[in-house]
């Protein structure tokens, strides 16, 4: 049986919605939007000079991210974190980037070492420089660029939204950033692993990459069990 088609016409690449979609996202991550904040339609898509449609499509995509809520008659707002949150995100980046790793290690490595020991160089420039916002930016690439040589694109996808929560956290609650030096070694060793195809290494160096990030926010011992959220701090802190 023949389809006839004339009635389907061609679409742009990336909807205007998912373009909107992305600068919400960003500036979330950014925390020009902080925790708890009111996203008001009219003065946002004015700002964005598009129509409410799209703005209203983009904001419900981030609704199911879990980046946004909505409240009845109140309208729609950037997620409140917590602890709890602060330990479910890490968990869940645990579980996406060791899957994630595990596939790099099994596959051609030569590509992932490339693009992550390229994110590493602008972590070392980053953190030389002082310039806390650029290493959390190369810290983010790192951990995408990670993720994204897996080949999966569902694990991409979860890692996504999983790094803007993670800077989500870090701008409400973590006043206490590692070291840089301590943090481009923590990174370089993930590299190295890769690198050397060692799944244990890989692994462990990821569990204690996360274990000890969640412990630093909440400036608790390294324990599942306990739990202290401290004040706000710049929204733009390592990984």
């Amino acid at each position: 049986m023949e389809l006839d088609l004339d009635d389907l016409e061609p679409v742009s690449r990336r909807s205007t919605a998912a373009i909107v979609a992305d600068r919400l996202r960003h500036a979330i991550m950014r925390g020009t939007f902080p925790p708890g904040a009111q996203l008001g339609e009219v003065e946002i898509a004015t700002r964005l000079g598009v129509s409410r449609g799209p703005l209203r499509e983009a904001m419900q995509r981030l609704v199911a991210e879990g980046l946004v809520r909505s409240e009845r008659h109140r309208g729609l707002f950037v997620r409140d974190l917590d602890a709890a949150d602060v330990r479910d995100v890490y968990t869940a980046r645990a579980a996406v980037e060791r899957a994630a790793g595990l596939l790099v290690v099994a596959g051609d490595r030569t590509e992932a070492v490339v693009v992550l020991t390229a994110a590493l160089a602008d972590m070392e420039a980053a953190a030389a420089a002082g310039d806390a916002v650029a290493l959390a930016d190369a810290d983010h690439r790192f951990h995408q660029q990670l993720v994204a040589a897996s080949g999966s694109p569902r694990l991409r996808r979860m890692a996504d939204t999983l790094l803007v929560e993670t800077r989500m956290c870090l701008a409400a609650l973590q006043d206490n950033p590692p070291p840089p030096a301590e943090l481009v070694a923590e990174h370089r060793a993930l590299r190295d692993a890769v690198r050397d195809g060692d799944e244990a290494r890989l692994v462990a160096t990821l569990e204690k990459h996360m274990t000890d990030t969640v412990a630093r926010i909440l400036d608790v011992t390294p324990s599942p069990r306990s739990s202290r959220p401290h004040p706000p701090a710049p929204p733009d802190q390592p990984l």
